[in-house]
């Protein structure tokens, strides 16, 4: 399906950090409805494949997983991670970036979300605890399928305007 087009130069990918990823299937339906190559990115604790998606697998090392999606990104992919310093990481090569719940990351949220990482990560180094996440419902995956199709609508607008920019007749 789109697994040689995920390397071309110039054509917008959707790029996973799937390993804890819980909306792999609403990933593949809405790519696959748009025309639009998927590269999954996980650790060699999981044996995942799908036809048509691209599977890199690297070693199970502390952050592999967001190196090496980062190192493959390149301007106009979209990222889905729900880890707030991959998504930082995308914003500043220029990429978007949403998170499973359909989160946008952006510039005038990323501050605030990294301090309160870094307020989590400091009270559970202290013993104390955060809260936990809820259970997943079938409204989270309409608001993440939701903001999925608008930040890829948007790539792809951008895209033509740049194209038509060079060429008019586009």
């Amino acid at each position: 399906m789109f697994y040689i087009a995920w390397e071309v130069e110039g054509i917008l990918r959707i790029l996973v950090d799937a390993d804890a990823c819980p909306v792999k299937e609403i990933i593949i339906k809405v790519a696959g409805e748009m025309d639009i190559p998927v590269v999954m990115v996980m650790d060699t604790s999981h044996d995942w494949q799908c036809e048509g998606v691209k599977v890199i697998t690297v070693d199970k090392a502390r952050d592999g997983v967001d190196i090496a999606l980062i190192n493959l990104a390149r301007k106009g992919d979209v990222v889905v991670t729900q880890d707030y310093g991959v998504a930082a990481m995308a914003l500043g090569k220029g990429l978007r970036a949403l998170n499973q719940n359909g989160l946008i990351f952006l510039p005038a949220n990323m501050d605030k979300l990294l301090f309160e990482r870094h307020l989590g990560q400091k009270i559970r180094r202290g013993g104390g605890r955060t809260k936990n996440q809820k259970k997943r419902t079938q409204t989270d995956d309409e608001r993440f399928e939701k903001a999925l199709r608008h930040v890829l609508g948007e790539v792809l607008k951008d895209q033509r305007e740049v194209a038509s920019d060079v060429d008019p007749s586009l």
